[in-house]
């Protein structure tokens, strides 16, 4: 049985966790299980505690990871909440691929393809909100703040969020090959992307809460109290990428006093460990050629002491 799914950054992935022999293992996002399996098979001794919000991938995985089942246990959870549900005392590894799959993209009925014929982008189906409703339901200034923030569509903003207001009074727009139209193929400011594709990107993100729930993840980490744990997260847009930078330097520094005082009062021992990747790691060349999608992909590597 083969994955559908293409994991990225599979090699340097399991880079990451060469040096784990024992303990558990958390796969936040286990997806399709491409990760997971690679890890499973390439340490023996190690268990692995998967979570998935999506229950189609969640189903396939428990039958695509059947010869590890003794060494797995299955949440259908969001990754925001998982380490609440778990014993986090013998965890030595944790990643979080925080993407949409190759298989939720390409799939008709789920609504995140520009082509589709459904317009839902819901990664978890038992959430009510849908990219259907809020588009047809959001106001103006709303969609404008979206396309601003989760698109860095910048001032072009206003002019995409007034064209699809001036759609929905003519009729309901009900489906993403709909959407695709209305927002037009144009390039965004010269680079290789087209407005259409940020649009969706920024929608995806209203959804699913995306930014909301990975710092919800970061902090949840961080209150485990980790010790002896490596943590890599794979982003896909910089939003997420920077917040994750941004939360791992928090992390690493020893001195939290305010940068005006004049002196550390805080005795610089706060420090929760380190930094492994001092730049975000990239997918080669030869990845991306046999894998367009994974040109985005930039992991952050984590170690708690």
């Amino acid at each position: 049985m083969k994955s559908p799914h293409i994991p990225v950054l599979l090699q340097e992935v399991l880079d990451a966790f060469k040096d784990l022999d024992q303990g558990d293992f958390l796969d936040c996002t286990l997806g399709y299980g491409g990760h997971s399996s690679a890890i499973l098979k390439a340490h023996p001794n190690l268990n692995l505690i998967a979570c998935d919000k999506d229950i189609e991938a969640l189903n396939f995985s428990k039958n695509f990871l059947n010869d590890f089942s003794n060494r797995i246990s299955f949440y259908h959870l969001g990754f925001k909440d998982i380490l609440d549900k778990i014993s986090t005392q013998n965890l030595r590894g944790i990643l979080a691929d925080i993407g949409v799959s190759s298989l939720q993209l390409d799939k008709n009925d789920r609504g995140f393809s520009l082509n589709s014929d459904f317009l839902d982008m819901r990664m978890d189906q038992n959430v009510s909100l849908s990219a259907k409703e809020l588009v047809n339901s959001y106001s103006e200034e709303k969609l404008e703040q979206i396309f601003r923030e989760n698109g860095d569509l910048g001032s072009i903003s206003k002019k995409l969020a007034s064209k699809i207001i001036q759609a929905r009074n003519r009729k309901e727009i009900t489906s993403a090959k709909e959407l695709a139209k209305i927002i037009g193929d144009a390039k965004f400011h010269g680079r290789n992307v087209s407005l259409a594709l940020l649009v969706f990107q920024a929608l995806r993100i209203e959804v699913n809460d995306e930014l909301g729930e990975l710092k919800r993840l970061l902090d949840s980490i961080e209150k485990a109290k980790l010790k002896d744990c490596k943590v890599a997260i794979i982003c896909f847009h910089s939003l997420e990428d920077r917040l994750v930078k941004n939360t791992f330097k928090r992390w690493e520094k020893d001195c939290i006093c305010d940068e005006k005082a004049f002196r550390c009062e805080c005795g610089k021992n706060h420090s929760l460990g380190k930094i492994l990747s001092k730049k975000a790691i990239s997918a080669s060349k030869e990845e991306v050629r046999y894998n367009s999608r994974s040109s985005c992909a930039k992991m952050r590597i984590f170690h708690f002491r």
